[in-house]
């Protein structure tokens, strides 16, 4: 199985709704490496790596995210795994 990394934008109601510690926990149940943060415009970024099905699994679950969130959008661009720090982190 092929790995595979994604930079991801989720736009919505994400921020004040613990949408980055979820990311964080789902990412790292999956055995996902990457980062997510906020971001000025009220969206959240996120890098997912790893095995082509586990980041498959994180991108379908973006759209339900955490209680009390409102997923508007979902828009992803293919990277390089390279791009991608061991662990899964919250940045700034």
């Amino acid at each position: 199985m092929n790995d595979s990394a994604v930079l991801v934008r989720i736009s919505g109601r994400v921020q004040g709704v613990s949408f980055r510690i979820w990311t964080q926990r789902e990412a790292r149940r999956l055995g996902l490496n990457g980062w997510v943060r906020n971001e000025r415009d009220g969206s959240v970024s996120a890098l997912i790596s790893g095995p082509e099905e586990a980041v498959t699994s994180m991108l379908d679950a973006f759209w339900q995210g955490p209680p009390g969130c409102e997923v508007r959008s979902v828009v992803q661009e293919t990277t390089s795994p390279a791009d991608a720090s061991a662990g899964f982190n919250i940045t700034a």
